[in-house]
């Protein structure tokens, strides 16, 4: 009797868990059920709220408005700068390019001044004077005149573009090339194409040296991607005159000397004999 009555309490004392567990289960759903609805009356409230004051919800859209505008002029802004900010490094960089081509062109100018004056052959001047022509003035056909001495005429002596035959002699004071000569002055076309016509070159070079004319280079065509001259190019006329005229007179010199000296060497060996 005394388990049975045992047994029955334990049921007795499980099934009040039971009831109690349910009793708190059910207060806590009425608790999140009374949170929901004042959650939900506060939304409500606010949307009853707004609906009664649309100067608010202008008010708002006006600052939205105002504030996008504002972004919208801090970028074009900063597109404009950037623009302009592009537009000095295109120009910073074209710069750049034209004084790396100076600096290139006053570094072969150096060089074949060099290669000039390290020779006393005549054949070597004109054939360095022949390179300076093509690589740093960008001519396509040309042709090197020299005036032998006591004469009056350019001999054509060396050509590149056309045969030598193609070229005539010019006398001194004649034509755009015995007249650049006569004067010293260099005869540039500016503004000319590329080629020269009915036989006037586009650029004449008076080569001289102590007010003797010693010859000329004559430029009629320039390479297809040379589209002009330069301020640089004109400094370079008249450098190359100078350095051009100062190699011949050198190397003119040199061989008068040589032939002197072969000719009383001759005269001696005669004697000893």
């Amino acid at each position: 009797m005394s388990n049975g009555a045992g047994d029955g309490g334990s049921r007795g004392e499980a099934v009040l868990a039971m009831f109690q567990r349910g009793t708190e289960f059910a207060k806590e759903l009425l608790q999140e059920n009374e949170r929901l609805r004042k959650r939900l009356s506060d939304v409500e409230g606010r949307q009853r709220e707004a609906v009664q004051s649309p100067q608010d919800w202008e008010k708002l859209r006006q600052e939205l408005l105002h504030r996008i505008s504002d972004l919208e002029n801090e970028k074009r802004n900063i597109i404009e700068q950037l623009r302009h900010v592009e537009s000095e490094n295109h120009q910073f960089a074209e710069r750049y390019v034209e004084i790396e081509e100076e600096n290139n062109n006053l570094a072969n100018l150096y060089v074949a001044s060099y290669q000039l004056h390290s020779t006393l052959d005549p054949s070597e001047v004109l054939r360095v004077i022949v390179e300076i022509v093509i690589n740093l003035i960008g001519a396509e056909i040309f042709c090197v005149y020299v005036c032998p001495e006591d004469s009056d005429v350019l001999e054509p002596v060396a050509a590149e573009g056309e045969e030598l035959d193609a070229f005539v002699p010019q006398r001194l004071g004649e034509g755009p090339i015995g007249e650049s000569v006569a004067s010293g002055n260099v005869s540039c076309i500016d503004g000319a194409s590329q080629t020269g016509t009915d036989g006037v070159p586009i650029v004449a070079i008076p080569l001289r040296v102590l007010d003797m004319p010693l010859g000329a280079i004559a430029v009629h065509k320039l390479l297809q991607q040379k589209t002009g001259f330069t301020p640089l190019d004109h400094e370079l006329f008249t450098l190359l005159a100078g350095h051009a005229a100062t190699a011949i007179f050198a190397s003119r010199l040199y061989a008068q000397s040589e032939r002197k000296l072969t000719t009383i060497q001759g005269f001696i060996d005669l004697l000893t004999k």
